[in-house]
């Protein structure tokens, strides 16, 4: 997986990107301006562009279109520190593939980034008036699935949660499929979003 990060603050960037590298990002190239990131992307293809809201050049979302148009088809996405409902949804008429507030963890940014890179849109839920709404109830689950929930939300795979629980990789797999379910969630990363909507963490 190809990756550019554009954002003008060193330390969100070269973070960010040292964290993607490490989950297994083949390359993550890295610039401070919309106009470096045009350059980059006129240069090499990347599976995802993340553009930095406020940083130089961006021009509210015209630069986001300027990427857009640029990019060929492969996603182009918001990251920003300015969360709104009015933004997130600007941002996907414009032809952005998500809106990434920096306030999510990094496991969950590393998730977010790989549904984009999938082919579909990422924003949290409740930023969107046409996301589905948080119906979900986490007073209905056991405490063996909230258990899983808490790793779903630290961007955990089954296997991971399995060796915290000490359980069977298929256990974690089945009280993903139930938590989902009575949650009313589309896919573990819409369940772990119900689940920080709610507080748990």
């Amino acid at each position: 997986m190809k990756l550019l990060i554009a954002d003008d603050h060193d330390l969100v960037r070269e973070t960010l990107a040292a964290f993607l590298v490490a989950e297994g990002m083949s390359i993550v190239d890295t610039v401070a301006s919309l106009d470096d990131a045009l350059k980059a992307m006129g240069a090499s293809a990347y599976d995802l562009v993340l553009l930095d809201y406020a940083m130089p050049g961006m021009r509210g979302l015209a630069g986001l279109a300027e990427a857009v148009d640029l990019s060929a088809g492969r996603p182009v996405a918001l990251i920003s520190g300015t969360t709104s409902r009015d933004l997130a949804e600007a941002a996907l008429k414009s032809g952005a593939a998500g809106f990434v507030p920096k306030t999510l963890g990094s496991r969950a940014i590393a998730a977010a980034i790989r549904h984009m890179v999938s082919g579909e849109v990422f924003a949290p839920i409740g930023l969107l008036s046409d996301e589905a709404p948080v119906t979900g109830d986490l007073s209905a689950l056991t405490r063996r699935e909230v258990d899983v929930l808490r790793g779903l939300c630290r961007g955990l795979s089954n296997k991971e949660i399995a060796r915290d629980l000490d359980l069977q990789e298929v256990t974690v797999k089945l009280h993903v499929k139930t938590l989902s379910r009575k949650l009313d969630a589309r896919n573990r990363t819409h369940a772990a979003m119900i689940a920080r909507s709610a507080g748990l963490s």
